[in-house]
């Protein structure tokens, strides 16, 4: 392993190293032999595994943790006025954020792949990586969320296989070097940073544009600006969906009372095998196609893509099944724009409760603002709404858009909505009110879930 010309020995440093791909970026060139520090702003389980296997961490930014090393990396939230990031420009030979970090390390694998798209990233990276390790492939992954199989967000493998997810947001993945992609979708979203979905179409263009002629790019077949964002490319084209008309497909769907599907695989006219997911909704058939076929298209057999796909079981805050309420079962969803919701909702349905209740927490403001009809009419396919205020992640209130903006328009259009600010009085709301009978889900991608943690 060789990166940016520095050779193992060499001293690297993060800036915000408790993030979940800044840690795994750390473990993965200290286990290829670098020496490794950095800092974040408070102690969390990640720092304390990071200084489990032997890197210093500084809990606090301060200029005092920059010690002559050779590289700093440094996430996209340090900002350029941050004490610590100033002393790294002044005493490292190299600064650069984490994508252009992550891009450089896939020049030391072989087969780097990519997982892209608006929805559905890390469950398909997920899914890639179940296969793989059924397959004995042996890859490095690196995922945005916590997969039980991998027992966290990060394995290390020894092959020449490197597989993570690819974010679209302000364009980052455009610093990658894949040799096979998957594009799973694109719709519009981060509009903090895109114009429109034309903007964000041209972004997914040049990310389809970065694998080479003897690469593969693994496509959603059915989706119409995903089709627009990859015409005309020079590499090896795979199309996945469900139906006739692709190249990878689900025939033969049915779905048990739980949502969860049991399909025929079929790829290039040749039944592979049958498949039964053990993760619910239509969605995850499709990213199981996509993980199948960029799979298939790296050596993998018909029978590690039917076990890999069979005893994958989800990842955290992506329709996890909490526990249980007074017989109401809680679930807690990643979703957090307005098709992801449509997915999660119609999937809580094919449960067979007699009521789905929606507990929203919007995402940032811009988004919340750009779609707030489309959240509005997704929210409104539960039988009753409940939203908290909105989670301003990266961003600041200009007072411009509001929770109670988007509970208007919901109760304008006959929905039972209610805006509830506090995540005690939720809970307390719900207690007072909960059927018996009902899937009560947590939505959102701030700390939303903690809700359903209460009740339980």
């Amino acid at each position: 392993m060789k990166i940016f010309d520095l050779s193992p020995g060499k001293y690297i440093h993060f800036i915000g190293i408790g993030g979940i791909s800044m840690s795994s970026l750390a473990l993965i060139v200290k286990h290829g032999g670098y020496k490794v520090s950095g800092s974040d702003i408070i102690e969390t389980h990640i720092t304390k595994k990071l200084q489990e296997n032997g890197i210093e961490v500084f809990i606090g930014q301060s200029e005092k943790n920059i010690n002559s090393p050779d590289l700093v990396v440094y996430t996209a939230a340090i900002s350029k006025d941050n004490p610590e990031y100033i002393e790294a420009v002044k005493q490292a030979k190299k600064v650069v954020e984490r994508s252009v970090f992550l891009g450089e390390l896939m020049k030391a694998y072989g087969c780097p792949c990519c997982i892209a798209g608006t929805h559905g990233k890390t469950t398909t990276t997920s899914m890639v990586s179940s296969i793989m390790l059924e397959a004995q492939k042996d890859p490095t992954v690196l995922v945005g969320g916590e997969v039980k199989a991998l027992g966290g967000n990060l394995k290390i493998g020894s092959s020449e296989i490197f597989v993570t997810e690819a974010c679209e947001y302000v364009e980052s993945f455009l610093e990658f070097f894949p040799k096979k992609a998957i594009i799973l979708n694109v719709d519009a979203d981060h509009l903090d940073y895109f114009k429109d979905i034309d903007h964000i179409i041209s972004a997914f263009k040049k990310f389809a544009q970065l694998v080479p002629e003897s690469g593969s790019l693994i496509v959603n077949g059915a989706d119409k600006n995903t089709i627009k964002a990859t015409k005309d490319l020079k590499c090896n084209i795979i199309t996945f969906g469900i139906g006739e008309d692709f190249d990878v497909q689900a025939k033969n769907v049915v779905f048990d009372k739980n949502g969860f599907a049991s399909y025929d695989l079929i790829a290039f006219g040749v039944k592979l095998c049958s498949i039964t997911l053990s993760v619910p909704g239509k969605h995850n058939v499709l990213n199981s196609l996509a993980a199948a076929a960029m799979c298939l298209d790296t050596g993998c057999d018909a029978v590690s893509v039917k076990n890999g796909l069979e005893n994958f079981k989800g990842t955290d805050r992506r329709f996890e099944i909490k526990g249980e309420y007074k017989g109401c079962t809680i679930v807690d969803d990643y979703a957090h724009h307005p098709t992801e919701i449509v997915a999660a909702i119609k999937t809580a349905k094919n449960f067979g409760h007699k009521k789905v209740t929606a507990i929203f927490q919007p995402h940032t403001y811009t988004r919340t603002k750009a779609l707030l009809g489309e959240f509005a009419q997704s929210l409104s396919l539960a039988d009753r709404v409940i939203v908290t205020d909105i989670y301003a992640a990266r961003e600041i209130d200009d007072g411009t858009v509001s929770s109670k903006d988007l509970v208007d328009i919901m109760v304008k259009t006959g929905c039972d909505a209610k805006y509830i600010k506090d995540f005690d009085d939720v809970a307390e709301h719900i207690k007072k009110t909960c059927s018996g009978d009902e899937l009560i889900m947590t939505v959102g991608a701030g700390p939303v879930y903690k809700i359903g943690e209460k009740l339980i």
